[in-house]
């Protein structure tokens, strides 16, 4: 059960090296995406597809008829990765062996939809996958196993997510080993927990006020969705101004979300506390432009102020 891509490789190993029968993939139904709104399948069917395994996407899974059509399968293991529903117990209680959530954070440290970009928005030094007994609430079942991983200085949101797809199957298999010889533990999950919420676009907000730290970490947090973004003022109104990557800069001072200079190495933004140095954006209606060639063709002048809305 799984929707997100993070999910793909752990599912690639459940067809290809796990030695299970995939009976079933369960995902979202296929979502309008982009400006002609079309209809577009999560890759876990995708994939589900091509390997000709049986395709379900319950609008909600607490229907009646999606929970007996899940209990209908017989299945003994169900793997939960970025599946983006609640499961009520009659599903969970489906699986005769286990219910495995792999989840991507050392729980409880984040709980929740954005354990990603929360590990890296609080300065974590590291993250992992936790696989996870289901249970009825959000991310709070007994543990089976932890797998740890360090996160780089300049780490992104989207480069973190990619490394612990990989990890994920690792974890899965040590799971699936230990659940057949019958010596898989079963750890309940201390304190304190945190809660990660769903990202939206305006999580993305940046606010200079908060210093050149947490600006810095908010920008890789949301690299490459939603994004982090300013909002600058321009003759013909103010514009969204995303930003993808910076550069701390403790020793350069000025006013939160004032433009102190542009130059060929990127745009100094003031945070009260240091300064940004903004290297790589994108302009509302345009495309995304490493700092050096965006100013070439827009110049931003020094005392500009960034907003942090429209």
């Amino acid at each position: 059960m799984g929707t997100g891509d993070v999910g793909l490789p752990s599912f690639r190993w459940l067809l290809d090296e796990s030695g299970c029968e995939v009976v079933a993939a369960i995902t979202q139904p296929d979502k309008p995406v982009g400006r002609h709104q079309e209809l577009q399948a999560p890759a876990i069917k995708t994939l589900a597809l091509e390997r000709g395994v049986p395709v379900l996407q319950p609008l909600k899974m607490r229907a009646p008829e999606a929970v007996s059509a899940v209990q209908a399968l017989e299945a003994e293991l169900i793997v939960v990765m970025a599946y983006g529903q609640i499961l009520p117990k009659a599903v969970l209680d489906a699986a005769s062996v286990a219910c495995l959530n792999l989840h991507a954070s050392l729980l409880p440290r984040w709980r929740g939809a954005a354990p990603i970009q929360a590990s890296i928005l609080a300065g974590d030094s590291e993250t992992g996958i936790t696989v996870m007994y289901m249970d009825v609430g959000l991310d709070t079942g007994d543990i089976l196993l932890m797998d740890k991983l360090k996160i780089r200085r300049r780490e992104t949101g989207g480069v973190l997510h990619d490394r612990l797809a990989e990890l994920a199957p690792r974890s899965l298999a040590a799971a699936v080993s230990q659940l057949r010889n019958g010596h898989a533990p079963r750890v309940p999950q201390g304190e304190p927990a945190n809660y990660a919420a769903k990202l939206s676009r305006e999580s993305g907000i940046i606010d200079f006020a908060a210093g050149h730290c947490a600006v810095d970490r908010l920008i890789r947090a949301m690299n490459p969705w939603p994004a982090a973004m300013t909002f600058l003022p321009t003759p013909t109104g103010t514009k969204r101004l995303k930003v993808f990557s910076c550069i701390q800069c403790r020793k350069t001072k000025g006013a939160a979300g004032e433009v102190l200079q542009s130059s060929p190495k990127g745009l100094f933004i003031g945070t009260g506390d240091g300064a940004v140095l903004i290297t790589d954006l994108q302009l509302e209606g345009k495309r995304r432009l490493r700092a050096a060639e965006f100013l070439n063709g827009y110049a931003i002048a020094p005392g500009t102020k960034l907003l942090t809305s429209l």
